[in-house]
């Protein structure tokens, strides 16, 4: 298990992609999608890079590697137990931990936690970025930035803010005179770590660029003159996304310096995590690990590039030494799961520094000399796109970590519990060769090689005792209605059905496509709750229906409880009562809900109430279809897969209970058979035709970009056959959004006919209720078109 996205991790799964190792499942979790590549991180606030230019796509990277790829926050570990903890989802179990989280803002000095934009965890700096620079644009009277930290890191960082303010309001023809910058450092010199050359060449530069550099001035307090209103929607930034306008006060040892923006770039500390779980750190809270990068403490967990602390070999937190740190990481890994001893790695003593000077210019450090020049920058620039085109353009390969070499899975890699478990469970052989004798090891390696044939009918059931674990740890919500339920032995559930109530069923079930269980399982139940909203009725009890892959029972029982807890989340929101279901084994993970709710008698709505005049709204964007064709392909970004996912985990509920306010006359869930399929199915059940706004329909992120690369659904070609239901026939099919007609969603949004006088009132309610991007899509007609009853407004 990899915890953080860092230049190490980028390393190890670009080593197990190459070369995979048949028998072990990597798993990745990170906060981030998208890495940060520390190197090019002044040339990006510079403006010389684009945003994508300069992160690392680590979902396509984990893809490559073979391995899981989680999206959230470790809050810690339990080194007895060996699990991973987080925030909201159960424990994740571990055999061998790597961590590579990098390091978190130092901002230990009173009052500069929210008063101040910390550079680190880089991950989180470009939107704190945006927001000082947006504010900085906005200005006209006098300006001062501070940069507080004069190493590499602090005087790149400010050298490329001047750049770029400079560069923006060149373009508004607006001069730069009224910004003022000023360096402090409590060092009695900057760049302390590098030599006088250097240095030199440095005060030169930050002379001429007017800069106030202030050495041997240690910040002891740091006070915010004016009331600071949080800004909203911090997220992960927490309180250092400042937005307020606010001067602050640095108060150094002897003296203080008023400015209206500080940027703090000095030594950061490790997370408080690691050291509260256990693992032996040092005063400044980084991971103490060996010569092999190993915890000192702790065999099984290992550390590197900034939240390592290599006891021997100390070296400055730079991202050279990350990148240094992959290649042994990744074979000390594969090492310690073959129950080997790991083999020291001693990094070098003097490394090669590009120091950018905000524009297109560079100096060079190694050693005792130093060079300048543009050519510096040139050369400074090759080498980052490289490193670069490593990890974002990876080579083609069918099967990177398939787990299929000829080989077959090394003994070394069995232990006695899985021997144990799988001792009769095939021939002694490996990928069909003999081994010598017959242990329970051979085995065991036979069952997994092979994936021994497994039974059919109720002898494919997951085991009692693993499901009777896993149940015991779900805590489904509990309603009156529902009688006998999960919490009873019973062979069916029993529900109520009250008076004046109708009940409405509906069954979803589809295999997973996301690596993550928790996720998915939040998703599918989603899914399956949205035609019960659909229906205007409120979703009572839900039956699970699930497939997990062939594996050891540790693992099985590991993703049941993940998938299982991640579907709890949503239908215990709800208030959906998870009252029972079936598990069985199969080749790959799927889940589907039966879920039953209930509606007042007589108020059920269909599809087909639309009547002429109804204005059309959709409550969620569209792309889901083609994005994760994209995202199979290693083809989509991060953040767009984020983003869907993001849209994907959002309960219809409010927005069925908006919609019905607002008085819809007809609703359904937008799924399968796309926006066009499911207009169809409401227009002729309607009696009514219908006309498309196709300019309004809001789509996802990232979802135009990858249909116009020609990447769509599988099941886009089958709802693409419908085209002859729009009006207009060829003539419309040029349109940028009208393959988005024909995207197959799960877990999309909900389509209403509203009347027109309270449409725009309902979008308004739906956006407020957290469904940003509702809209208005079009509007149902007078019956007139017979063979094509959807035309696109012009």
């Amino acid at each position: 298990m990899l915890i953080g996205g860092g230049h190490s991790h980028v390393g190890v799964l670009r080593s197990f992609g190459m070369e995979p190792m048949p028998g072990v499942r990597l798993t990745l979790i990170s906060s981030d999608v998208q890495a940060p590549y520390s190197g090019m991180l002044p040339g990006l606030i510079a403006g010389h890079y684009a945003f994508d230019e300069a992160h690392i796509e680590l979902m396509p990277l984990a893809r490559f590697a073979g391995a899981r790829f989680f999206h959230d926050e470790v809050i810690g570990v339990d080194l007895q137990a060996k699990t991973v903890r987080f925030r909201e989802r159960p424990p994740l179990p571990f055999d061998v931990l790597s961590i590579n989280i990098g390091a978190t803002p130092g901002l230990r000095v009173e009052g500069a936690a929210g008063s101040v934009v910390p550079v680190k965890p880089i991950g989180g700096f470009w939107r704190r970025w945006e927001l000082l620079r947006d504010r900085c644009l906005a200005r006209r009277d006098e300006t001062h930035i501070g940069v507080v930290g004069g190493g590499a890191g602090g005087v790149e960082v400010l050298l490329a803010v001047q750049y770029r303010l400079g560069e923006l309001l060149a373009g508004r023809h607006r001069s730069a005179a009224h910004l003022h910058f000023h360096l402090a450092t409590a060092s009695d010199e900057i760049l302390p770590t590098h030599n006088e050359r250097v240095r030199a060449r440095f005060r030169r530069v930050l002379a001429e660029r007017g800069v106030n550099v202030l050495t041997d001035h240690e910040v002891v307090r740091v006070e915010r003159l004016g009331t600071i209103e949080p800004a909203g929607g911090a997220g992960m930034l927490g309180a250092a996304a400042i937005s307020s306008d606010m001067p602050c006060r640095l108060h150094f040892v002897r003296g203080h310096l008023d400015v209206d923006e500080v940027l703090w770039v000095t030594t950061a500390r490790g997370a408080d995590w690691p050291g509260d779980s256990g693992l032996e750190t040092d005063e400044g809270g980084f991971i103490k690990v060996d010569e092999a990068l190993r915890s000192l403490s702790h065999p099984d967990v290992f550390a590197a590039g900034d939240i390592a602390a290599v006891v021997d070999h100390p070296r400055p937190k730079a991202g050279v030494f990350a990148v240094r740190q992959a290649p042994p990481l990744a074979e000390n890994l594969r090492l310690r799961l073959l129950d080997e001893e790991p083999r020291p790695f001693r990094p070098q003593r003097e490394f090669l520094s590009l120091i950018s000077t905000g524009d297109r210019y560079a100096i060079a450090s190694r050693g005792v000399w130093a060079l300048e020049g543009r050519w510096v920058w040139r050369w400074k620039d090759g080498i980052d796109r490289r490193f670069m085109a490593r990890y974002n353009e990876l080579p083609e390969m069918e099967t990177a970590a398939a787990g299929d070499d000829e080989d077959g899975i090394d003994p070394r890699l069995i232990d006695d519990a899985a021997a144990a478990e799988l001792a009769n469970a095939g021939p002694a052989t490996v990928s069909g060769r003999p081994l010598p004798g017959v242990s329970d090891t051979s085995r065991a390696l036979a069952a997994i090689s092979t994936l021994a044939m497994r039974c059919g009918g109720c002898g494919a059931k997951v085991g009692a005792t693993v499901l009777e674990r896993v149940l015991s740890r779900l805590q489904p919500v509990g309603r009156d209605d529902v009688v006998v339920g999960l919490d009873a032995p019973d062979d069916a559930a029993v529900v109520e059905v009250p008076s004046g109530k109708q009940l409405v069923q509906t069954v979803d079930f589809f295999p997973a496509f996301i690596e993550d269980p928790y996720v998915f399982g939040k998703v599918a139940a989603n899914h399956a709750l949205g035609d019960v909203f659909a229906m205007g009725a409120e979703p009572q009890a839900a039956l699970a229906v699930v497939t997990v892959g062939f594996g050891l029972e540790a693992k099985i029982e590991a993703d049941l409880t993940q998938l299982l807890a991640g579907a709890l989340v949503v239908l215990n929101a709800a208030g959906t009562t998870l009252a029972g279901g079936h598990t069985s084994e199969a080749a790959e993970l799927a889940l589907g809900f039966a879920v039953s709710g209930l509606v007042d008698r007589g108020r059920a709505l269909g599809k087909g109430g639309l009547r002429p005049g109804d204005l059309l709204v959709l409550s969620k964007p569209l792309g889901t279809g083609a994005l994760f064709a994209a995202e199979m392909r290693g083809a989509a970004k991060g953040r767009w897969i984020a983003a869907a996912l993001s849209s994907m985990t959002q309960s219809n509920g409010a927005a069925a209970r908006c919609l019905v306010e607002h008085g819809a006359t007809a609703m359904t869930d937008v799924t399968g058979f796309g926006l066009l399929g499911h207009l169809v199915e409401m227009t002729r059940a309607s009696g009514a035709d219908a006309a498309i706004d196709l300019d309004a329909v809001p789509a996802l992120d990232g979802a135009l970009e990858v249909i116009e690369r020609g990447i769509v659904s599988s099941l886009q070609a089958e709802n693409v056959r419908l085209r002859r239901a729009i009006a207009g026939g060829e003539a419309v099919v040029g349109r940028r959004k009208y393959p988005l007609l024909f995207d197959p969603q799960t877990a999309g949004g909900l389509l209403a006919g509203v009347p027109r006088e309270s449409a725009a009132a309902c979008v308004d309610a739906l956006r407020s209720a957290g469904y940003g991007r509702a809209a208005i899509v079009g509007r149902v007609e007078e019956a007139g078109r017979a063979d094509a009853p959807i035309r696109l407004l012009p």
